[in-house]
């Protein structure tokens, strides 16, 4: 089989980290990266979660929007219509 060479770019530190991470285990980082192409191609996906948190759904935010109920519930601030703009 034929081998090729990817090469990425990472910061510095993690690329130290990585290689003392998978010498701790027992690997080449080289094997590790191996590792993690075959478990896309075995899986057809990315083998962990990728996500971005919705802001939105924050416990500040939570805590905001639950106190702002409260206090038109309570007859404080005014009700409005949504305001929609071209932006």
């Amino acid at each position: 089989m034929a081998l090729s060479t990817l090469t990425a770019r990472v910061d510095e530190n993690d690329k130290r980290c990585f290689d003392a991470f998978c010498s701790s285990v027992g690997l080449t980082s080289s094997a590790a990266i191996n590792l993690y192409v075959k478990a896309v191609l075995r899986e057809r996906r990315i083998p962990f979660e990728i996500k971005q948190e919705d802001p939105f759904f924050s416990p500040e935010n939570q805590a905001y929007v639950l106190k702002s109920v409260q206090e038109l519930r309570s007859g404080k601030g005014t009700a409005h219509d949504l305001i929609e703009t071209n932006e």
